[in-house]
């Protein structure tokens, strides 16, 4: 297998839309829990030790629908600054996604 593939859990299906749905890690939990009492869902781009959240994170939860690119930062524009999505409620919740 190649250094760049990741491997894809057992318990991750296909979804509508062709993204990849499952249960999130507890780091990705931790990250989408911080934006459920944000207004508009936003999520931190800063942990609560003041690192960054690792980019990684941030683009496994977007590829999964979890998580949605919010507005452009025009002073930094390396940082993805992302809002929760329905699903990534769901997610974290651990109902069901709504259709």
């Amino acid at each position: 297998m190649e250094a760049n593939v990741i491997p894809l859990r057992r318990n991750w299906r296909r979804s509508g839309g062709g993204r990849v749905a499952g249960r999130p890690s507890p780091r990705q939990q931790a990250w989408l829990k911080r934006g459920l009492d944000q207004p508009g869902g936003k999520l931190p781009i800063f942990d609560r030790e003041g690192q960054p959240i690792s980019p990684r994170t941030v683009r496994s939860c977007i590829a999964r629908g979890w998580a949605e690119p919010w507005f452009a930062n025009p002073i930094k524009p390396d940082w993805l600054v992302c809002k929760l999505t329905a699903a990534g409620r769901d997610a974290i919740s651990g109902e069901k996604p709504s259709a």
